[in-house]
């Protein structure tokens, strides 16, 4: 007998692994340093810190780490189109 609900321990077990990953990536950091500017980065794209010329400028790493967020949203909201419009 098939058994609809049977993928949905493979869902959990996809959603742990991504959950794993995202926090894997949230401990490493990435730090480039071009032209008197630094930029130290999270492995899950999350802006630590920027300095330009010895000046640390977060407000500058704040504004970019909210235009990602509302990227990653946005991305999010059109895969949910896209999965609905497929059914």
């Amino acid at each position: 007998m098939f058994n609809p609900l049977g993928g949905l321990g493979d869902l959990q077990k996809l959603q742990q692994q991504a959950q794993a990953m995202q926090q894997a990536l949230q401990k490493e950091e990435i730090v480039v340093e071009k032209n008197g500017v630094k930029v130290v980065l999270r492995g899950d794209q999350n802006i630590v810190s920027i300095e330009v010329d010895g000046v640390i400028e977060n407000r500058i790493a704040e504004a970019i780490n909210e235009a990602i967020k509302k990227t990653q949203e946005m991305a999010a909201r059109k895969l949910i189109e896209i999965s609905s419009q497929q059914k």
